[in-house]
């Protein structure tokens, strides 16, 4: 006799759901935070919440500011790490290099941003 396929309990998939919830609003904050300065990608790979674990590593380089696909590109090909892979499967040795990577071009950007903004003069302008 065939055994028929069982549908899991209702209460099993509705705890599915709202982790998967709990899950996208934290990372909705993550990435909100990380947009507006107040955390780097850099911290949240160093720390590592369980909620990034599955987020993969282009998604959260790319929820910086002025980060695109191609900066993202090239930086992890540089560092030799693929932009779909996750977060959690990332080594010691990765998550070390990239914080480093990561801490070393903020420090440049912060150096290259005027202190304040260029002011623009008419020429000939009485």
């Amino acid at each position: 006799m065939m055994q028929t396929a069982t549908m899991t309990p209702a209460p099993q998939r509705l705890r599915a759901l709202e982790r998967a919830n709990e899950v996208r609003l934290a990372r909705a904050e993550l990435k909100r935070r990380i947009a507006e300065g107040q955390l780097s990608a850099a911290e949240v790979i160093r720390s590592n919440p369980p909620e990034v674990a599955t987020w993969t590593v282009g998604d959260l380089l790319r929820s910086q500011r002025r980060w695109g696909g191609t900066r993202c590109r090239k930086f992890l090909s540089h560092n030799q790490i693929s932009e779909v892979k996750r977060i959690e499967t990332l080594t010691e040795r990765q998550r070390h290099l990239l914080v480093a990577q990561l801490q070393s071009s903020r420090c440049v950007e912060q150096e290259m941003r005027p202190s304040s903004p260029p002011r623009f003069e008419l020429l000939g302008a009485a």
